[in-house]
């Protein structure tokens, strides 16, 4: 290779000023072509260091381009080269002939990038190849054109650069998390940390301190009397595998830990349960993770059964209903063991994510199931202190009083019929202690999972041109229970899912034509534990079935991420006159329909005849202050 072609120590130079310049961007574009299943912690480590390796040594090739003054895009595709190299679809020439780069190590701090952003695109993005998500990052966010998307992505070593950037294209992904993902203020850099459980950390250095002292002692016997002379004898795992597998290593917290601490989670469950110190069953529990051979596993999407690196924390170990069932808390996760009461037969292992779980949605998990599944015993969260049990299908219903053990866990209660006739959907009403938060009550809904959601309502603007947004809050009071009624047997559709919380968001009213009364536009959002969430938007008429109008996946429409919002469909009045009826939230001031139907409307609300056939409409609504949004579909949300 010539001189020429090499980069000189002034460019080397130029190239650092760009790496620390654009350093949000980098991370941005290395942690969305990571893969998804290294975990957020791994995956933010990996990324930092692939953009902290990717500034060129003086004298090295420039990455295949032939412009040495190109810093910015020399830097990117080393960036492009460390990330694919981990990406398993791109197999480029480094991770063919040489090892990846190693992380970084973070000592006693588990990092996460904080909610919405960056970690929502990348659970949009989870199942696209490494390509397709470095050609999304590179188009649609740091705003290059297609060829040069290409071009970049071929430098990296990937195989068809092209046809990644025509996947990347066809990606629906919402527009409101683009737009938050574009805002100058938005550093992909920044994240969340906490530190690794205190008390296992205090553990392992004692640990390793004794190790360190047995070592020296063992090292001096052998000095004085030679070798062993029997034969060796190798552990069934490592001294980390062991000691995760240990009973008596289970971390457990104090009763009164939650009235003292300012994480009111899973981390201040106590342990419960009378087999709380069995530790033959806790044993069995262990080694079920570890390995669960003929174990029943099941996991919510997106959780991971691997076993915990370390000892878990335990939540509970007790006997119901001709069941063992012990509760353990892994970092984001927890798992449920299961097992019948005469033996360690009919093994059963859930998991679910509890990422940043509160108040609300770590208030209870699901210990036991009826056999014919229909109900189910909880066990609350230590501040909870009442509970009660309502029909979310009847406005009017009094919650009734569900009977709570000293040690928390609840008498049966009824549980939404998996199938058939939704006749009713029993809830739980639960009430935080006055030593949390005062007067504080909130509904959960079983969907099935280990973990219930947690179910909230945001109500209509305060009036036209309403410039404060409302704040979703708990489903109890009247108009909560009003709205909720109409849409509660549509919470079956999410069985089966990560979700959290569950929120009906009220975001115009308006009458329909042909005197068919006042309607009012709602979009139920099921936010996930990873961050994106499904959205619905129904329509609401009074006196009628709620109907729906759009749906999308994996978005953040409808979430703070998402405000803006605008849906429409084809209506047929009780006349038997057809009309398009289109309504956007409280920052659109006008809507337009072109297509088959061509109208316009100077408020958030249309209703337009809609004479001629059937056929494609477009509709974009004009936003306060400029901007523009477009109808919700199946990739949802709006554009400035």
């Amino acid at each position: 290779m010539s001189t020429s072609q090499r980069i000189g120590s002034a460019s080397v130079e130029h190239a650092e000023a760009v790496l620390v310049e654009q350093y949000p961007r980098l991370v941005r574009l290395a942690y969305l072509t990571l893969p998804d299943s290294l975990g957020r912690h791994t995956r933010v480590l990996r990324a930092h260091k692939a953009v902290q390796r990717a500034l060129p040594h003086s004298g090295t090739a420039p990455g295949g381009t032939d412009d040495p003054d190109r810093p910015l895009a020399l830097v990117r595709v080393r960036v492009l080269r460390a990330a694919l190299a981990r990406s398993g679809p791109a197999r480029t020439a480094w991770a063919r002939g040489a090892r990846p780069p190693v992380p970084p190590f973070v000592w006693g701090l588990r990092l996460w990038p904080p909610a919405g952003g960056i970690d929502e695109a990348a659970q949009a993005l989870g199942d696209a190849p490494a390509p397709v998500r470095a050609a999304f990052v590179l188009h649609h966010l740091d705003g290059l054109a297609e060829a040069e998307t290409a071009r970049l992505l071929a430098e990296a070593g990937a195989e068809d650069s092209a046809a990644a950037v025509r996947e990347a294209l066809a990606l629906p992904v919402a527009e409101g998390l683009l737009r938050a993902l574009r805002r100058p203020e938005f550093d992909a850099s920044v994240v969340s940390a906490r530190p690794t459980d205190l008390l296992r950390r205090r553990r392992r250095t004692r640990a390793c301190w004794a190790g360190l002292a047995a070592l020296a002692v063992t090292a001096t016997v052998l000095t004085v009397r030679g070798g062993p002379t029997g034969p060796e004898v190798r552990p069934a795992a490592g001294p980390a595998a062991s000691r995760a597998l240990d009973p008596a290593r289970l971390q457990r917290v104090s009763a009164e830990a939650w009235a003292d601490t300012a994480r009111v989670d899973f981390t201040a469950w106590p342990a419960r349960g009378g087999r709380s110190g069995d530790r033959d069953l806790l044993r069995r529990a262990l080694a079920t993770w570890a390995a669960p051979g003929t174990a029943k596993v099941t996991a919510t999407p997106g959780t991971t059964a691997e076993a915990p690196a370390g000892p878990p924390q335990l939540l509970y170990a007790g006997e119901l209903d001709g069941r063992a069932v012990v509760l353990l808390r892994d970092g984001d996760r927890v798992a449920r063991y299961g097992e019948r009461a005469s033996g360690s037969g009919g093994r059963t292992l859930d998991l679910t994510r509890t990422d940043e779980a509160g108040v609300t949605t770590a208030a209870a998990l699901t210990l036991t199931r009826s056999a014919d599944g229909t109900s189910a015993r909880y066990l609350l969260a230590p501040w909870i202190a009442t509970a009660g049990t309502r029909d979310l299908r009847a406005p009017g219903d009094t919650a009734r009083a569900l009977t709570v053990a000293a040690d928390g866990v609840t008498a049966p209660a009824a549980v939404p019929a998996a199938g058939g006739a939704c006749a009713s959907w029993p809830v739980l009403e639960l009430t935080s202690s006055a030593r949390i938060v005062e007067k504080h009550s909130f509904v959960l809904s079983d969907l099935g999972a280990l973990s219930p959601v947690h179910l909230t309502y945001t109500p209509l603007p305060d009036g036209p041109g309403a410039v404060q947004a409302r704040q979703p809050r708990e489903a109890t009071g009247p108009e909560a229970r009003a709205a909720w009624a109409p849409l509660a047997c549509g919470l079956g559709e999410l069985r089966g899912g990560a979700y959290r919380a569950v929120n009906v968001w009220d975001f115009a009213a308006a009458p329909l034509p042909d005197g068919a009364g006042r309607a009012v536009w709602s979009c139920t959002r099921a936010s996930g534990w990873a961050g994106p969430g499904d959205v619905t938007v129904r329509l609401r008429p009074e006196g009628g079935p709620p109907q729906e109008v759009a749906r999308a996946r994996s978005t953040a429409a409808c979430s703070r991420f998402g405000q803006h919002l605008l849906a429409g469909f084809r209506w047929r009045s009780p006349a038997g006159r057809w009309y398009l009826l289109a309504a956007g939230s409280r920052h659109v001031t006008g809507v337009t329909a072109t297509g088959a139907v061509r109208a316009h409307a100077a408020e958030r609300t249309l209703a337009a005849p809609w004479t001629g056939p059937e056929g494609a409409v477009s509709l974009t609504g004009s936003l306060a202050g400029g901007g523009s949004v477009t109808a919700l579909d199946g990739a949802g949300g709006g554009r400035d």
